[in-house]
């Protein structure tokens, strides 16, 4: 019987399109995506508390992400995000496994279908 390997995220997310230009990428999309997700599993609400938890947790993240340029800025975030393609995403959040079990008394649960409405 063949066994299949788990992929990594690297995997998953390679399907979605980095829509900076080249002289604007300080930081890797997948650095990006992976540090914004571990936040909100953790429980940040918007790119401010994403950020502080990117810094808090810099020293763990570095284990696992490249982050040539440490973490990206608040603003940063909240520019990629706005720019990516939401539907490529979310097909990509759902391929990679994930699975959120959301609390529907929370007005902001479908973030990611307007990463604009973060703060």
């Amino acid at each position: 019987m063949e066994q299949h390997l788990p992929l990594d995220l690297e995997t998953y997310f390679a399907a979605v399109d980095d829509p900076r230009v080249e002289r604007t990428k300080w930081h890797k999309l997948l650095d990006i995506i992976i540090i914004a997700i571990c936040g909100m599993i953790c429980g940040a609400e918007g790119w401010v508390e994403i950020e502080e938890f990117g810094k808090e947790k810099e020293a763990w993240l570095k284990t696992i992400l490249e982050l040539p340029n440490g973490i990206p800025s608040h603003d940063t975030f909240g520019r990629v995000f706005a720019r990516l393609d939401p539907v490529k995403f979310e097909e990509c959040f759902w391929k990679s496994g994930a699975k959120p079990e959301w609390d529907d008394s929370r007005s902001d649960r479908h973030r990611w279908q307007n990463p604009t409405s973060f703060s």
